[in-house]
């Protein structure tokens, strides 16, 4: 990819996308990055570092080879693709489309689907980090779908990500997005209760989190969100609303497979009250704010 010096384009400018499309932009692997966001204004920053802008997702893919994207939900992935002026009208043979976002299978495996009838190729790249991995370029990313197309990406993958995995077909990087976030939403609900079970019992929480993090607990994640939870503030790294929306999606996959997930479903009640209390824009650690009366 880097000896071609292909133009790559770059769909959704969010806490994530930008950060991504900026490390694609730095690397100077490629002859160009264009981008589009829903927002045209978010494009400016990028813009003036030395980006290009096009006004429809078409437009991009159009004039790119390969075309990443990292969207924040299901319907915005499906509309980036099928809408008027959408991906599938800017799609030809031989060029690559790469979905970042964490969506359910059937959304990635329905725009897939549609890349190739229309002569394209299709990857699913999910990612695990959040804000400052995405700065920093150490996401970890998860693909499946078209093999060549993904070992074209690993130079693009490497300025964006510490490491990539092949799952296999389409699908399968969902699936493993999905599971992981359940994981992580679930284990950020246990923490949040421990959080304020030390609090209400007149135990210090930092005194909590020093001993999480000498022992067998210990993860960047507590260490990173405790502050933030004894601070009650939570800018957003990855979005509150977000994680409750992975949650669901992930026990959607367990009821469709009949598999229990008992804490999984008890840390998306916590989830969806604290969205309820208007906290879905900040931190997932906001969370936390359930815990409270």
């Amino acid at each position: 990819m880097a000896d071609a010096k292909l133009n790559v384009g770059f769909l959704g400018l969010g806490i994530m996308g930008e950060a991504m499309a900026r490390n694609l932009m730095k690397s100077g692997l490629f002859a160009s990055v264009t981008v589009w966001n829903r927002t045209l204004a978010k494009c400016q920053t990028l813009v003036s570092e030395g980006a290009k802008m096009a006004e429809t997702p078409a437009a991009v893919v159009s004039s790119c080879d390969i075309t990443f994207a990292m969207l924040a939900d299901p319907d915005a992935a499906l509309a980036a693709v099928f809408s008027d002026n959408g991906v599938l009208k800017g799609i030809s043979a031989g060029k690559g489309y790469v979905d970042m976002s964490t969506v359910d299978e059937a959304t990635s495996t329905k725009i897939g689907e549609a890349v190739t009838a229309a002569g394209g190729r299709f990857v699913e790249g999910p990612v695990s980090g959040s804000k400052k991995p995405a700065i920093d370029g150490q996401l970890i990313i998860m693909g499946a779908g078209d093999k060549e197309l993904y070992e074209q990406c690993q130079p693009a993958f490497g300025v964006m990500g510490k490491k990539s995995f092949y799952l296999g077909a389409t699908g399968a990087a969902a699936r493993m997005k999905l599971v992981v976030n359940m994981v992580m939403g679930a284990m950020m609900g246990a923490f949040c209760e421990g959080m304020a079970l030390a609090d209400k019992s007149g135990l210090e929480q930092s005194a909590l989190l020093e001993i999480l993090g000498l022992g067998a607990m210990a993860n960047p994640m507590f260490a990173m969100k405790g502050p933030a939870i004894m601070g009650r503030a939570y800018p957003p790294a990855f979005p509150l609303k977000h994680q409750q929306k992975d949650l669901r999606l992930a026990l959607a996959l367990g009821d469709a497979l009949n598999q229990p997930l008992p804490v999984a479903a008890a840390a998306n009640e916590s989830f969806k009250t604290a969205k309820a209390l208007g906290r879905g824009d900040e931190d997932f650690a906001a969370v936390y704010e359930a815990t409270q009366k």
